[in-house]
């Protein structure tokens, strides 16, 4: 699948949070794995290939961790990310768990905001 301008540019910013999420899993820190996974998603929920990944990696953590309501919701938002998001049917700012409607539109981080201005500005 090709990325667009504003995939390519926003992925190190997804990536980097991706890192993150794994380095907290790798100490055990699994609440801070899952916050990690949200700001990725957050950020990458504007790209397809992006916002299905995060969904994944959220998906995988609901496994890891035993949590069959956050499985349960992450398939259906993944197959809503898969579907939904080359349409612009996301609710911007929300986080991604099932904690949240997948239909709740969320206020930015400030740093989220900022990132995300600037790769538009730019793409």
């Amino acid at each position: 699948m090709r990325m667009n301008n504003f995939s390519k540019k926003i992925r190190p910013f997804v990536e980097l949070e991706f890192g993150f999420a794994k380095e907290a899993r790798c100490e055990g820190d699994f609440a801070g794995e899952f916050s990690y996974l949200e700001n990725a998603h957050v950020l990458g929920q504007e790209s397809t290939v992006l916002h299905v990944k995060a969904h994944w990696m959220m998906l995988c953590w609901g496994f890891r961790n035993s949590k069959p309501m956050e499985v349960f919701g992450q398939i259906i938002r993944l197959a809503g990310a898969a579907t939904k998001t080359a349409l612009g049917l996301i609710p911007v700012g929300n986080t991604g768990g099932s904690n949240v409607s997948p239909f709740k539109a969320m206020p930015l981080k400030p740093e989220h905001a900022d990132i995300i201005e600037s790769v538009k500005n730019k793409a």
